[in-house]
């Protein structure tokens, strides 16, 4: 992969034109109310974390009603992403992407999906100076991702999500090769 543009601003500021998914927006419409309601039902926590990654399935349907219910009210009523990403860790088959997923889901205005793509964009223009393949993920890595997501929202006056789903779509234009290192 190689760079395309000076800066990263430049490559937000000439590729900022793909609206959201259907998918995503239909996801983001169901939790709108929940948000409200103070919890995430069994229902809607399933398919979220489906639609970020279907592999760990029987994980996510094992988690109680109950304790999805309690960590996400706890996570609806924190400020903090650090708290906010430890507490939905502790559901099984819950990862750091699927977590971000759920808190992009929650409020795209704030939060973005960490990916492969996105990371190894950010990579590409020293953004990230760590994980070139873009995997393995931890909590450090989501707060520092979140926090050039959000500097470069506010510089274009748009949202986190629009910033990392630019980004991805972006990568997928001129990736070359295997997305995922081999050994």
């Amino acid at each position: 992969m190689k760079k395309n543009y000076q800066s990263l601003g430049k490559l937000l500021k000439n590729n900022l034109g793909n609206s959201e998914t259907e998918e995503a927006l239909k996801l983001i419409d169901s939790l709108k109310y929940s948000s409200k309601n103070g919890f995430i039902s069994k229902e809607q926590f399933y398919k979220v974390a489906m639609w970020k990654t279907p592999k760990p399935k029987n994980h996510y349907l094992s988690n109680s009603n109950e304790k999805i219910k309690e960590v996400s009210k706890s996570v609806l009523s924190s400020n903090s992403d650090e708290e906010k990403i430890n507490l939905l860790t502790q559901l099984k088959g819950v990862s750091i992407p699927v977590a971000s997923s759920l808190l992009t889901i929650i409020n795209p205005k704030k939060y973005g999906i960490i990916d492969i793509r996105v990371w190894q964009i950010l990579y590409l223009y020293s953004e990230v100076k760590n994980k070139p393949a873009g995997q393995g993920f931890n909590l450090k890595d989501y707060l520092v991702y979140l926090s050039i997501l959000r500097k470069y929202a506010q510089l274009f006056n748009r949202n986190v999500r629009d910033i990392e789903r630019n980004l991805f779509f972006y990568h997928k234009k001129i990736q070359e090769g295997n997305l995922y290192k081999t050994k």
